[in-house]
């Protein structure tokens, strides 16, 4: 299955946070907090402002993102989590 945001949605995938803590501590799952950190994997064509014209969006697919620990829909895609969100909540892309 293949999606597809409308406006100035973004589709991300979670990245996987550390399970190990530096003293190394396993986390158990139970008390893992869910990462804010994700890699885009698809986006909308933007959001279209009064006069009709389209704003493009300022992320890509494959941008490695920061978003709020609250934000977006989450949905499943072919049996893996993932995450909607529109392109305000994203707080920064990330480059390494």
């Amino acid at each position: 299955m293949k999606i597809t945001p409308l406006q100035d949605r973004v589709v991300i995938r979670r990245l996987d946070e550390n399970t190990k803590t530096a003293g190394g501590i396993i986390i158990p799952d139970t008390a893992k907090e869910k990462p804010s950190e994700g890699i885009v994997e698809a986006v909308g064509p933007g959001m279209t402002n009064p006069e009709g014209k389209v704003i493009p969006m300022n992320v890509k697919v494959g941008d490695k993102v920061l978003f709020g620990k609250w934000s977006g829909t989450e949905i499943k895609v072919n049996g893996e989590d993932r995450l909607i969100v529109k392109e305000p909540e994203i707080l920064a892309v990330i480059s390494d």
